[in-house]
């Protein structure tokens, strides 16, 4: 599934794509995704410890990266139902060729958010 496809098909953002950056990301969440608010926190607060720790800024731009495609999905309602049934379905899967079936599918989703957010 496309992010482009999917916008074509009217399933328009709801904000407009935020800066890569934590207040950025972190106020789009609020509106986008407000249920998700204590793990974005969580988040970057591991990545910070992360960096000081290793003396490196790698787990910042990786936290950055990973929450800019996880708004960039919540953005889209239709395309975050779908990402969210996929990793519902994954979970309650009975064997594993449907788990893997419905994580391919999150996964294809989570790789367009991705890559639109870089293409910017």
């Amino acid at each position: 599934m496309s992010l482009q496809h999917t916008e074509m098909a009217g399933d328009g953002p709801l904000i407009p794509r935020p800066e890569r950056t934590p207040g950025a990301l972190r106020a789009a969440c609020a509106v986008v995704a407000p249920h998700l608010l204590t793990a974005y926190d969580q988040a970057k607060d591991h990545a910070l410890a992360e960096a000081v720790e290793h003396g490196s800024l790698k787990p910042v731009h990786a936290y950055l990266a990973h929450w800019a495609a996880l708004i960039e999905i919540e953005r889209h309602p239709e395309i975050a139902r779908t990402y969210h049934r996929a990793e519902y379905l994954a979970r309650i899967a009975t064997a594993p060729e449907e788990a893997r079936e419905h994580l391919v599918t999150a996964s294809a989703i989570y790789r367009d958010a991705a890559r639109a957010v870089l293409a910017g």
